[in-house]
């Protein structure tokens, strides 16, 4: 019994010294980010994407809103054969389902070239962060905010990330 008591300390004692050991840090990734030329590069371009997706379902809307005009002027004449007020109305269908498609593929590109552009961006400062924790010797760095408890031993390592890279 004394034995397995012992074995057990002496597992116990050097988790013990190491936890009394053990640094943390916090980083503000929100604060680091938008300052960075790249992030900033990205951003505009993905601007730019954006507005010319824009600019294009405005086109299309235009053409939609003729269509459904002269749809409504055929419709107001008793005249018109409802032959070609349907005809008229599949146009207008077809025209609505252009539009959605091309929203939903807008939206799916604008989202790729989004996780393309920013990757780079945030593997870059990921990098400068874990430079930053293996020279302060930290053995972990939580985001700012992640914890219900922060300690006053805890060393707020954004400055030096920033400085890492040059911001």
């Amino acid at each position: 019994m004394i034995k397995k008591f012992l074995v057990a300390i002496m597992i116990a004692l050097p988790m013990c010294v190491a936890a009394q050991t053990s640094k943390f840090g916090t980083v503000n990734p929100q604060e680091i980010l938008p300052n960075m030329p790249e992030y900033t590069d990205a951003t505009t371009k993905l601007q730019e994407a954006t507005k010319k997706y824009e600019d294009q379902l405005a086109k299309l809307q235009e053409e939609m809103q003729k269509k459904f005009n002269e749809f409504k002027a055929l419709d107001e004449d008793p005249n018109t054969p409802q032959s070609i007020k349907d005809l008229h109305i599949r146009e207008l269908e077809e025209s609505n389902k252009k539009i959605e498609q091309f929203y939903q593929t807008a939206q799916q590109d604008i989202q790729r070239q989004e996780q393309q552009l920013m990757q780079p961006v945030q593997e870059k400062m990921l990098n400068a962060i874990q430079s930053v924790g293996a020279e302060q010797g930290l053995t972990f760095i939580f985001p700012t905010g992640m914890a219900y408890y922060q300690g006053a031993d805890v060393i707020d390592v954004t400055p030096l990330v920033k400085t890492k890279l040059g911001i």
